[in-house]
């Protein structure tokens, strides 16, 4: 078979396979994943193997470091990723749950249950966690899922993937109840966005370019985020040590991961007091710090000049741009402007400019005195991590079991006929 034979007999299995899935006990889903958990702790050794010619290959092509810290697996990582499943097999079960009841004028007897979607497209890069957290969460919903990770973690995804994969054999399910296609070849999700008849929804994960690659290509619905360029504004009424830690865990901690801080909003009140010690706490971390004028003027020596282009980039690195604003007004107004509606943060203790810029900021997640690192299914009690979107509509934010459910209306009767 050629490759689009190849990718269409896959989404087939998989449309199949999801007819099953939907109706596949409560209590039988979660026996499978807490056997999927055991499965990649007992692999470990193989998968970090693997992970190993990952590392070599992305160094040899001389990725960023923190790209390289997204691929990158060890023993802590992959008992998360474990973990991760057995905190999705405790989730209660989304689908078949009853969202309302009501009985209209003519008797007739209307229920709005959750449903599975069906067949999930995930079209993802860099970081291999991604393929045992999608497969826990879809097979929970009871949705198919059909992975197409990147090439830089192809090693490490076909490990994770024949972990799990054994389980589902050992189960005697359908082999189209979770699908990884390893092909390198660029086409396959040019194929893949195209095959409607067979798949129900598309999330990409990654950068910017993949995104809107997908989006443009696609004749299925996507769920997306394009950038994450999040925020943390320090109010005039920060408590400062607070605001210094929240910062610093947000720029640092993670730089390569969408829910990074990529630019810090400080009010003028309180910016010659808290950028000196905040700046040289980056800087001792390796942070370039690219500031407005009034920045270069607080902090003798080396910041860069920020260009308005800086206020739009997702630096998914050591990088990060700094502008003083004269009001609470102004952070909201840049959040609105140059954000990406993914998430953001206030430090304040003044309760009212809390509420307003909960009010007034428009983005998927928002959040007083935290960290935006926050931002992630698990971290929301969700069990694992499939995807954040900054759409409107049907999900947004971090996406758990609820969100890859749609519903349908089940409807009784006693003989009813309309005659209006």
């Amino acid at each position: 078979m050629d490759l689009k034979q190849q990718i269409t007999h896959i989404a087939k299995n998989a449309a199949n396979a999801s007819r099953v899935l939907a109706n596949l006990a409560a209590s039988e889903k979660n026996k499978i994943l807490k056997e999927m958990a055991e499965s990649l702790n007992k692999n470990k050794e193989a998968i970090l193997n693997a992970n190993k010619k990952d590392i070599v290959l992305a160094k040899k092509k001389r990725l960023s470091a923190a790209l390289i810290d997204r691929l990158t697996l060890d023993e802590k990582r992959i008992t998360d990723m474990a973990d991760c499943l057995l905190s999705v097999a405790k989730l209660d079960d989304a689908a078949g749950v009853e969202i309302k009841s009501w009985v209209v004028p003519s008797g007739l007897k209307i229920h709005k249950v959750r449903v599975p979607i069906g067949v999930i497209a995930i079209i993802y890069e860099s970081r291999p966690n991604v393929t045992s957290d999608c497969i826990g969460l879809c097979f929970k919903s009871g949705n198919s899922v059909i992975l197409r990770g990147g090439s830089e973690a192809l090693n490490s995804n076909i490990a994770i993937f024949k972990a799990i994969e054994e389980v589902i054999k050992k189960n005697n399910l359908p082999r189209g109840v979770i699908n990884l296609i390893a092909a390198k070849d660029r086409r396959a999700v040019d194929i893949l966005v195209k095959l409607n008849d067979y798949i129900d929804l598309v999330m990409p994960r990654g950068g910017e370019a993949l995104i809107k690659k997908v989006v443009s290509l696609s004749r299925i619905p996507v769920i997306k985020h394009y950038k994450g360029i999040c925020h943390v504004y320090v109010d005039n009424y920060a408590n400062l040590n607070m605001a210094q830690n929240i910062c610093f865990n947000a720029k640092v901690q993670r730089p390569g991961v969408c829910n990074a801080m990529e630019s810090m909003l400080v009010h003028r009140a309180v910016a010659a007091k808290f950028l000196p010690g905040m700046i040289n706490r980056f800087k001792e971390a390796g942070v370039e710090i690219r500031g407005c004028r009034l920045t270069k003027k607080i902090i003798k020596g080396e910041v860069k000049l920020a260009a308005e282009k800086d206020y739009r980039t997702e630096y998914l690195d050591l990088i990060l741009s700094v502008k003083v604003v004269d009001s609470m007004d102004e952070a909201i107004a840049h959040v609105n402007t140059y954000g990406s509606h993914h998430s953001d943060t206030i430090v304040t203790d003044d309760e009212n400019n809390a509420r307003e810029f909960l009010k007034k900021v428009d983005s998927a997640c928002v959040y007083v005195n935290a960290s935006t690192r926050f931002t992630d299914g698990n971290q929301f009690g969700m069990g694992a991590e499939i995807g954040i979107s900054t759409d409107k509509l049907h999900a947004r934010g971090p996406m758990g079991i609820e969100e890859l459910t749609t519903y349908k209306y089940i409807i009784f009767g006693t003989g009813q006929i309309r005659t209006v």
